[in-house]
């Protein structure tokens, strides 16, 4: 008696769709959106506490515990950027001095670049992943423990006493150090050229304030800074506030708050080149 072969079921494969090589309108409305809204709340973050520094009721006592953490304490890594800074900016000036054998023009060379873009960017960028990064960090830890809402139970402002110190910390911090890197700078722009070049730092200063640099190319370097200062701050604080989650939350706030400050620093840059020649 003959058995019947078993059948065999082919399996069935399921079809799946490619995936969009682009993303679609939804997803970019959504970015705009989510940008427009981190803008928005940073702006109202800044009127809060301009309203409550007009009032007098931002805390003196914290201000200056900030300024010495924030301050004081970010004097090694501001020092040992700037120094640097200035021997980059010979190493890249050096074939062209040597080239059309202008020594002369060296500490303008290093200097314009250095003052207006270089000193101040770089560190903006340095405040923004020490002082910004910990700033939130500390900010998310009190939010998510819940204790920016005691200090509310306790009928004491979180703007007053907690932001408005930071934020003006951050600020002032920054103008400060970028006075001090563009000094540094310089200093270690005249070492590298002598040592680099031959070129003694009598003629370098020469370069540097024979009249092709103005005051103008100062203070350019330092309004950035300002408005450097005011954009770290305000990401910090505003996404230190707004952490939900834990601690997964805190490092989610920390990366979202020296993304946004990076991206911040960029684009206020290039506005205020254009802005200010």
């Amino acid at each position: 008696m003959a058995v019947a072969a078993p059948s065999a079921s082919l399996p069935v494969v399921a079809r799946t769709e490619p995936a969009e090589a682009s993303p679609s309108l939804s997803d970019l409305f959504g970015g705009l959106s989510d940008t427009v809204a981190v803008v928005g709340a940073e702006g109202v973050l800044l009127s809060r506490i301009i309203g409550r520094t007009l009032a007098g009721q931002v805390d003196r006592a914290e201000l200056t515990r900030s300024l010495y953490r924030m301050g004081i304490r970010s004097l090694p890594i501001v020092i040992v950027t700037a120094l640097f800074v200035g021997g980059i900016m010979v190493i890249q000036a050096a074939p062209t001095v040597q080239r059309y054998g202008a020594q002369g023009l060296l500490g303008w060379a290093a200097g314009f670049g250095t003052l207006r873009e270089i000193a101040p960017l770089l560190t903006a960028l340095m405040i923004s992943g020490r002082v910004g990064a910990n700033n939130t960090a500390e900010l998310g830890t009190m939010t998510v423990t819940e204790q920016v809402d005691a200090l509310r139970a306790m009928a004491i402002d979180p703007i007053g006493y907690l932001i408005g110190p930071r934020f003006y910390g951050i600020v002032t911090t920054l103008f400060i150090s970028t006075i001090l890197a563009d000094l540094l700078a310089l200093i270690g722009a005249s070492l590298a050229g002598r040592a680099l070049l031959g070129v003694e730092p009598a003629v370098f200063y020469n370069g540097l304030t024979g009249g092709l640099l103005g005051v103008s190319d100062v203070l350019n370097g330092l309004i950035k800074s300002v408005v450097f200062g005011v954009a770290i701050g305000l990401s910090s604080c505003h996404y230190g506030l707004a952490t939900e989650g834990g601690a997964p939350g805190v490092g989610r706030a920390v990366n979202s708050a020296v993304v946004v400050s990076a991206a911040g620093i960029f684009i206020i840059d290039y506005l205020i080149s254009f802005a200010i020649p």
